[in-house]
């Protein structure tokens, strides 16, 4: 997992501190770097002038009225919790060096930290499909899809895997170090999948335990991949891995693009803060709300994938205001020099700052697992 530390903290080899995820009010508190709590109980307070009206969730009803005895009598109501030993920093110091007398507990950034690996760790009933799109190249969608799917691989105990879908020579498996030859066509051809290991020998696995199932190199073959294979891919899948990113080419009008939107669950629309980038991925949004897929317009998250600092003079709060008003949440992704080399993703090479960018976007998608819990399998 990722380190949580703050700035005047030492580094703590488990976690990091928490960065922007923008769903809900925004800008973030100034100086905090975050947004809302996912746990009121425990985060770090709300910005000011915060609302609950701008959240995009179910709230809890309000009142409460036991209809079975002993309804109420949680623990978590009734029992003061002991606060834990320190991790970190110079709170952990101060508990050692008194025996454990004086606890400060942790920092509010080390426990909105905690947060989102709880709700990143979300239960997935059956699978999880997430589709990874941009109509434009080159803004980082390939680096986005393996930086979610290694930061969830890292934080949960399930199977994770990423799917190459685009027809034009995809790079999803040049993110990873290649442990097999084998492509997605291999694995249509496969007629002896049986168990979780035969999957196995068709992908690569990360350090971080993502798999990844490459695209054909063969330009005339991987233009070929229709709507049919991509389902019957997402038909096996489904058996062995709780969740399933796909990596989309660029266009929305390949075969494939038909099963990947009719299957997904979640969309992760790329972007970058610049005037091109944005008109593109505004008029994807145009484009899915006019041919059917409003749900996953009105569900979807913008990652703004960060170039340089001070390289744009784009408005980044007035961008991300524009997208928030047509879906769920922004994140922005800042620029890490690791990411840009374009080779394999290590989570432990990223600047902190990345890091948390991705175990918040994790967090952030993972509260659609439980609206998507009841949905029946594929077809």
């Amino acid at each position: 997992m990722a380190p949580y530390p703050s700035a005047n903290e030492p580094s703590y080899p488990s976690h990091h501190a928490p960065g922007p995820v923008l769903n809900g009010p925004y800008p973030p508190p100034p100086g905090a770097g975050y947004g809302p709590p996912l746990n009121q109980h425990h985060a770090a307070p709300p910005a000011p002038g915060y609302r609950p009206e701008f959240q995009n969730s179910h709230s809890a009803p309000t009142g409460f009225s036991p209809t079975q005895p002993g309804d109420g009598l949680e623990s978590a109501a009734l029992l003061r919790r002991a606060r834990r030993a320190p991790r970190s920093g110079w709170r952990r110091t101060v508990h050692r060096i008194t025996g454990g007398r004086v606890n400060p507990g942790e920092s509010q950034q080390t426990v909105y930290y905690d947060d989102l690996v709880r709700q990143a760790n979300a239960p997935v009933r059956g699978d999880f499909r997430i589709a990874v799109l941009s109509l434009k190249g080159g803004v980082g969608k390939t680096t986005t899809t393996v930086g979610l799917g290694s930061t969830f691989a890292s934080l949960r105990g399930d199977r994770i895997i990423a799917v190459d879908a685009n027809p034009d020579l995809g790079t999803l498996s040049q993110r990873v170090q290649v442990q097999t030859p084998s492509t997605v066509r291999d694995l249509l051809l496969d007629k002896a999948i049986y168990r979780y290991s035969d999957v196995r020998r068709h992908t690569s696995q990360s350090s971080s335990r993502l798999e990844v199932l490459a695209s054909e190199r063969d330009p005339a073959t991987a233009e070929t991949f229709n709507e049919q294979d991509y389902r019957t891919v997402m038909k096996t899948l489904q058996r062995y891995y709780n969740i399933i990113l796909t990596d989309c080419g660029t266009g929305l009008s390949h075969s494939a693009m038909n099963g990947v939107l009719d299957l997904a669950q979640s969309l992760i629309l790329v972007s970058t803060p610049a005037l091109d980038g944005a008109r593109s991925a505004s008029a994807t949004l145009d484009w899915l709300q006019t041919h059917g897929y409003q749900h996953l317009v009105s569900r979807a998250v913008v990652v703004l994938s960060g170039p340089r600092k001070d390289s744009t003079k784009i408005d980044v709060d007035q961008l991300a205001q524009h997208f928030l008003a047509r879906t769920r949440a922004v994140q922005i992704i800042p620029y890490d020099d690791h990411l840009a080399e374009g080779a394999e993703v290590d989570l432990e090479l990223l600047d902190k700052a990345t890091r948390r960018a991705f175990v918040e976007l994790a967090a952030t998608v993972a509260e659609d697992f439980a609206l998507a819990s009841d949905e029946p399998g594929l077809h």
